[in-house]
């Protein structure tokens, strides 16, 4: 197959759901050629392939082929893959969770300065409109505390990962990416099968974070409340909006000689310029392997995540071993 050498040719790893959005983002982008993409589901892979005109290689052929590739395998496999593609120098975009092991990923991360390729980790949310605009909301606002609820309706396909790994853990990293201080305490606690899980992190600047994660709720919810001393700052990520609510000062009226207390809520809605989260994502991670522009989900962000995860994790499994024995006396 010919190719424009000016083109960053692309190539995705695993092509399920998340793979196949990969596929199809990098045939829209300006300047990127999908030029092939591998998966251990043959069929699958040829039937991607044809649905974005292009080729289905083995993972060994297809790195002899691109500069930059996605690796969207599920998550056992990420560190073997990730490794391979590093080896052969090739920039990885790696889906989140980064690996299940923090030494592995640190091992990853090392061999791709060794190798001078970038490695970046597919936290999306942090290219959702809203959550970019944080950046200018938060700048001169020190936050109290932060309130996560990604809620959603059972999911009709097999699932690996618990939903502290698989929901809460976009929730953790965009978190952790708002709040500059360590976290200090965890305190967690999930349903036995994993499909609903609360946690409190509590970061040693004394900002209190609460997540929710659930695949148990029928309605879908994705939102991130920011509380300051003077106004509260609402994330919607499904609708890609911010909302403001700030304080107001009381008002005490007198009505035919009677006094009535009223307090109104301002609130403020700023213009958010919407779009897919994953274009934002692969074109980030595009300029950074191309034009040496900064990674913005470093292999460091990724493990600090499944770091926080990992406790939340050990947290809830020590609720249940004690709440496990009582129960039993019943």
């Amino acid at each position: 197959m010919s190719r424009d050498d000016a083109l960053v040719a692309a190539g995705v790893i695993g092509v399920g759901s998340m793979g196949s959005n990969h596929a199809r983002v990098y045939s829209e982008l300006r300047g990127v050629e999908l030029v092939g993409v591998a998966d251990a589901d043959l069929d699958r892979a040829g039937a991607v392939a044809d649905d974005f005109e292009t080729g289905a290689y083995t993972i060994d052929e297809l790195l002899t082929r691109v500069d930059v590739v996605s690796v969207a395998v599920p998550t056992p496999y990420h560190a073997d893959v990730t490794r391979q593609c590093l080896e052969a120098g090739v920039h990885v975009l790696v889906e989140k969770p980064f690996v299940d092991d923090v030494s592995v990923g640190e091992d990853l991360s090392a061999l791709a300065t060794w190798h001078g390729v970038t490695l970046q980790v597919g936290h999306i949310e942090r290219f959702n409109p809203a959550v970019r605009a944080l950046d200018g909301l938060l700048e001169d606002v020190e936050p109290i505390a932060i309130t996560a609820n990604r809620l959603g309706p059972p999911l009709t396909r097999e699932m690996g990962d618990g939903v502290i790994m698989d929901l809460m853990i976009h929730d953790i990293d965009v978190i952790l990416s708002l709040v500059d201080a360590e976290v200090q305490t965890v305190a967690a606690t999930s349903t036995p099968d994993e499909q609903y899980a609360t946690a409190q992190l509590t970061f040693d600047n004394g900002v209190i974070g609460s997540l929710t994660a659930s695949r148990l709720t029928q309605q879908k919810t994705r939102t991130l409340d920011i509380t300051t001393r003077d106004r509260l700052i609402r994330v919607d990520y499904l609708n890609q909006s911010v909302q403001i609510f700030r304080q107001s000062r009381p008002d005490y009226l007198r009505d035919k000689g009677n006094i009535r207390y009223r307090h109104e809520v301002v609130i403020e809605q700023p213009m958010i310029e919407t779009g897919e989260p994953l274009k934002y994502e692969l074109q980030s991670f595009i300029d950074a392997a191309t034009q040496d522009g900064p990674v913005l989900v470093s292999a460091t962000d990724g493990l600090r995540a499944i770091d926080v995860a990992h406790r939340i994790e050990a947290s809830a499994d020590a609720t249940a071993e004690r709440v496990e024995p009582a129960e039993s006396h019943r």
